[in-house]
């Protein structure tokens, strides 16, 4: 197999990114394209969290082990077959299983905070960056945490405004800058999806 080539797949939390690598994933193929999940790699904070989010700010960098996740996209682009640590968000801790996971022709890497990380930037290809309005974004995460993640209304609005939004403009946004292709729009979503998966199909 050639070299995997890695994009990253960036943006703020409801941004409509996991979508985006999903659709990509779907298209190309589970045999050529796989995903690599930001979420999969967050310390445990099992000690720290109140029950209903406030406590834990899983928006900060620190909450990440983001040296393990660069490890791994370095040995999928070796050709090595990693095992991918799986985050119980009920319980905020690492389970004991791991998913393995062998290298694809393309690798995508979905998170909020992947191009806010020097060790992650360093083994991507290109990077995609989602710039989607604060409104859509809240209520996208408001339906995913609520329906998901058993958290209430309330805790999500609580942890959007007082860790999300700050920590979305202080290290996501910024971020943007490292991505070689910006989204701002569902008109041009389409046409990323179509142009992404024509330029990256099997030969």
């Amino acid at each position: 197999m050639m070299r995997p080539h890695i994009i990253g797949v960036a943006g703020g939390s409801g941004s409509g990114k996991t979508h985006f690598a999903k659709e990509l994933q779907k298209t190309l193929g589970d045999e050529h394209c796989m995903i690599l999940y930001q979420d999969n790699y967050y310390i445990d904070q099992s000690a720290k969290f109140d029950g209903d989010g406030g406590s834990v700010n899983f928006d900060h960098p620190d909450s990440l082990d983001f040296p393990l996740m660069a490890k791994g996209l370095r040995q999928l682009k070796t050709g090595a077959t990693i095992d991918v640590p799986i985050y119980d968000f009920v319980t905020h801790s690492r389970k004991k299983e791991v998913l393995v996971s062998p290298p694809k022709p393309v690798i995508l890497v979905d998170g909020i905070l992947i191009l806010h990380s020097l060790e992650v930037r360093a083994v991507l290809d290109e990077a995609v960056f989602f710039d989607t309005p604060e409104e859509l974004r809240f209520s996208r995460r408001l339906e995913r945490d609520v329906h998901e993640r058993g958290r209430t209304a309330d805790g999500v609005k609580k942890q959007f405004e007082l860790q999300v939004r700050p920590m979305h403009n202080q290290f996501v946004e910024p971020s943007k800058w490292h991505a070689q292709t910006i989204i701002k729009d569902l008109g041009e979503y389409g046409e990323a999806l179509k142009a992404f998966a024509k330029r990256l199909a099997r030969p």
